[in-house]
């Protein structure tokens, strides 16, 4: 394998709800779901009777063709949203295989929007933000303004302006008449669980509109009921919805699939032939998602994320009481939720593996917490059991 990841010894061989096992039969409770992905769990049954099902009626016979599946899900995902509430004028879908081919596609709609706003070509411009992680693809990744991912494979593509997140005063400046879209994370997840506020979600939607610049919200690692609303921006007023939302990760539970929703004055300038994937919206991901979503948005799903927030957000209160010089505060909503220390988080990490619980970090010292959304509330007092016996460890 390519060295891409420096990976901790378990080679993990089965999973059952949020729970791990690895090749020497040692049991972990599971923290992370796969990075936000598997927000229905481990081997939920269901979807694997889905998969055995669909492999054995068709999996694949490409976009030249329709199928059941990806206008069911199409279907489904917009009248979810707007049933909850959240990106109102939501029209359309594209369908593709991963988070960053999501923020691909939203990045070419906004260059497509603003070429049909200014034939000359100089409404080009994107912006994102600081701390903001938006994929690892070219386009991706020249709005994902952080030297780490970039300075390899600089240059970047043009166009790119990064702005400060939670700038209120900036936004005017940064968002001008050249400007054809904005891509920003509700919640930043890979940055450290910083939440934008409703003052700049707000004010940020309403230069777009202004200046006609398409807003993108990247709802990859927040989105599909981790904050407790089926999108992140559930909690934003309608005037802070976005044009184009993009989603992925959780969507699939494991299996890859994403999506991107647009509004209807975004789908009528994507003409044939604009845009294209060969395995994206194959019947097998798409009837995998649309088991997943009908799943992930359900009230009642939605009401126990938010309970189970409060029982980590209590104990985190109770840890930072215990460890002050150690935990400076908790941040995020429903089950993406950050812990910030004021030293790197590997030791602790490395001791929490080693008693059966696994944990990531996420921006700078920082406990990234992204359970299962099915995980139960006593398995998460376990876990955090194990996490503060981990800290107490590498204190001594």
């Amino acid at each position: 394998m390519v060295a891409t990841y420096a990976r901790p010894p378990p080679v993990f061989v089965q999973g059952s709800g949020s729970w791990l096992w690895d090749i020497e039969n040692r049991k972990y409770l599971d923290f992370t779901a796969g990075i936000a992905v598997t927000g229905l769990g481990h081997s939920d049954p269901e979807f694997a009777d889905i998969i055995a099902q669909q492999a054995k009626t068709l999996i694949h016979a490409s976009n030249l063709y329709y199928n059941p599946w990806t206008g069911a899900l199409s279907k489904l995902l917009i009248e979810k949203t707007r049933e909850a509430g959240c990106m109102h004028e939501a029209s359309r879908v594209f369908i593709c295989n991963s988070g960053t081919e999501a923020n691909e596609a939203a990045i070419k709609f906004a260059r497509k929007v603003g070429k049909a706003a200014d034939a000359s070509g100089d409404k080009s411009d994107i912006v994102s933000f600081n701390q903001a992680f938006h994929g690892r693809t070219m386009g991706a990744l020249s709005a994902t303004h952080n030297p780490k991912y970039q300075k390899p494979f600089a240059p970047m593509l043009p166009g790119f302006k990064q702005g400060t997140f939670n700038d209120v005063s900036a936004i005017n400046g940064l968002v001008d008449e050249k400007t054809c879209g904005v891509i920003v994370e509700p919640i930043q997840g890979e940055g450290g669980i910083y939440a934008g506020s409703e003052e700049f979600m707000v004010a940020l939607a309403k230069r777009c509109r202004q200046v006609g610049a398409v807003l993108i919200y990247d709802e990859i690692q927040s989105g599909l009921s981790r904050t407790g609303k089926l999108w992140a921006h559930g909690d934003l007023p309608q005037e802070a919805h976005p044009d184009i939302l993009t989603t992925a990760k959780a969507l699939g539970n494991g299996f890859p699939i994403a999506a991107v929703l647009v509004t209807e004055a975004v789908s009528d300038k994507i003409k044939l032939g604009d845009h294209g994937t060969t395995f994206g919206g194959n019947p097998l991901a798409c009837r995998l998602a649309h088991y997943v979503v009908s799943r992930l948005s359900s009230p009642e799903l939605q009401e126990g994320v938010q309970a189970k927030s409060k029982v980590f957000k209590d104990r985190f209160a109770k840890l930072q009481a215990r460890f002050p010089d150690l935990i400076t505060e908790s941040r995020g909503r429903g089950l993406i939720l950050g812990l910030q220390l004021t030293e790197d988080p590997a030791a602790i990490v490395k001791a929490a593996r080693e008693r059966g619980l696994l944990v990531i970090t996420a921006g700078t010292n920082t406990l990234r917490f992204l359970p299962s959304l099915v995980m139960t509330e006593e398995e998460i007092e376990h876990g955090l059991d194990i996490l503060e016996e981990a800290i107490a460890a590498t204190r001594l």
